[in-house]
């Protein structure tokens, strides 16, 4: 019997701010920074699963003890047992009445949760031997079923249901992913886009995105309109009319504010706006859309949980649901979430605008397209341009495509040098930084 024998964390902080990189008009000086967990085995072969939830700065340490404190929870438990049920080994730890008081299910917990949750997918597709969104791809639809908590869904989506659809999708999933191996899934980036960047280098940056063979790049936006006009006029224009250009507002907004404001920005042929007000403000969502009439609306990675997910489809306040591969409660929440959005044919984009979010958010549009809402002509995974450089099984997208993850697990290892270099507070660079 191999069991858990440690639960580690380390508090990663890159200075991000430094150059803007990642700004936006809620957050002008983001410091991306991952609260990272290692779960540790006695297992001869010398497996283990990595995590981590993305922050952006302060604060990471508070999330990093949230991810400690369930070390109880964890450690000993037998490894085997832990990954033949993965759906069990999540609810044990979302049901946990000490953990649901401080939720539930929303928050640094759930987060927490999420992260220690996706360590132990990692753990079980490196001992498979299989990237993560084979693993999962692999699985019969009543194995898909079991990993999903449907307490709070059956309104909208029952397991039999779910069973159904995910049957329905089963005939072509080997023709599809011999297809993903193949051709990838679409990539857009945001490496343009960041708020605190000149005009001048979201020019260049977007003529470069073209070059690379991005069909869409996103622009950030909310600070000053007449700021916003003149660099989506100057993107649009480097980027030409066959390149779709979205922008995200990253929930600076008022519901009215935000209506006015996409109209006056409307004639920049817009792919979508994305979070336009609160993340929790469901009804804010529909409201909007309804306003827009026609200007597709995007919102999800601030999502804190399935049930939010229910609601935005129940209501119809979303075109495209964007899931956040470090936000809810892990592998099988976010399976639940895409399960979701294919009920109610809503199109899922990852948000990917963070440190390590490509390298996990990835496997699950892979997954989303082998196994639940099959071929889907509106889906692009977000890419940004930043510090894939410190993982060790860093994305590779090529011409505008995300590649297939080939390596066993979820691509959610961090090497060691990024932890004496950006460990927080005594790793080189913070403890020389002025």
């Amino acid at each position: 019997m191999s069991t858990i024998t440690a639960l580690e964390t380390v508090d990663l902080r890159f200075p991000t701010s430094r150059d803007f990189s990642g700004s936006d008009a809620m957050n002008p000086d983001p410091d991306y920074s991952a609260a990272y967990v290692v779960l540790r085995t006695d297992e001869p072969s010398g497996h283990a699963g990595h995590g981590f939830v993305f922050t952006i700065g302060r604060g990471n340490d508070v999330q990093s003890e949230a991810i400690d404190a369930l070390a109880p929870e964890v450690v000993g438990r037998d490894v085997d047992e832990m990954c033949a049920d993965l759906g069990g080994f999540s609810r044990s730890l979302v049901y946990n009445s000490q953990f649901r008081w401080l939720g539930p299910e929303k928050g640094i917990m759930h987060m927490a949760i999420g992260a220690v949750v996706n360590a132990a997918w990692d753990l079980a597709s490196r001992r498979a031997g299989k990237p993560l969104w084979r693993y999962l791809a692999d699985m019969s639809p009543q194995q898909l079923v079991d990993l999903v908590d449907f307490r709070y869904l059956s309104d909208a989506l029952t397991p039999a249901e779910a069973l159904e659809l995910l049957q329905r999708a089963e005939p072509g999933r080997a023709d599809r992913i011999a297809a993903l191996e193949a051709t990838g899934v679409p990539a857009y980036t945001t490496t343009p886009g960041w708020l605190g960047y000149p005009r001048e280098k979201v020019v260049r940056l977007a003529k470069e995105a073209v070059a690379d063979g991005f069909t869409q790049i996103k622009l950030k936006v909310g600070r000053e309109l007449a700021d916003d006009k003149l660099r989506l006029q100057a993107a649009r224009e480097a980027v030409g009319p066959d390149v779709a250009v979205a922008i995200d507002a990253n929930q600076i907004w008022d519901v009215g504010q935000a209506i006015d404001w996409v109209r006056e920005l409307a004639e920049f042929d817009l792919a979508w706006v994305e979070e336009p007000t609160s993340p929790d403000d469901v009804l804010g969502h529909a409201a909007i859309r309804r306003a827009l009439d026609g200007i597709p609306v995007a919102t999800g990675e601030h999502v804190h949980n399935r049930v939010m997910v229910k609601q935005l489809m129940q209501a119809g306040s979303v075109d495209i649901l964007q899931i956040d591969a470090a936000r809810v409660g892990g592998v099988n929440e976010n399976v639940a979430n895409l399960l979701l959005a294919a009920k109610f044919g809503v199109p899922v984009c990852p948000h990917a605008g963070g440190v390590g979010l490509c390298e996990l958010v990835q496997h699950l549009a892979f997954f989303d397209a082998a196994a639940v809402a099959g071929d889907q002509p509106r889906r692009r995974i977000e890419y940004v341009d930043h510090l894939h450089e410190h993982f060790a099984d860093p994305v590779v997208v090529v011409d505008g495509n995300y590649q297939a993850p080939t390596k066993p697990g979820f691509s959610a290892e961090i090497v060691e040098s990024a932890f004496a270099e950006y460990g927080y507070p005594d790793g080189r660079y913070w403890r020389t930084a002025g």
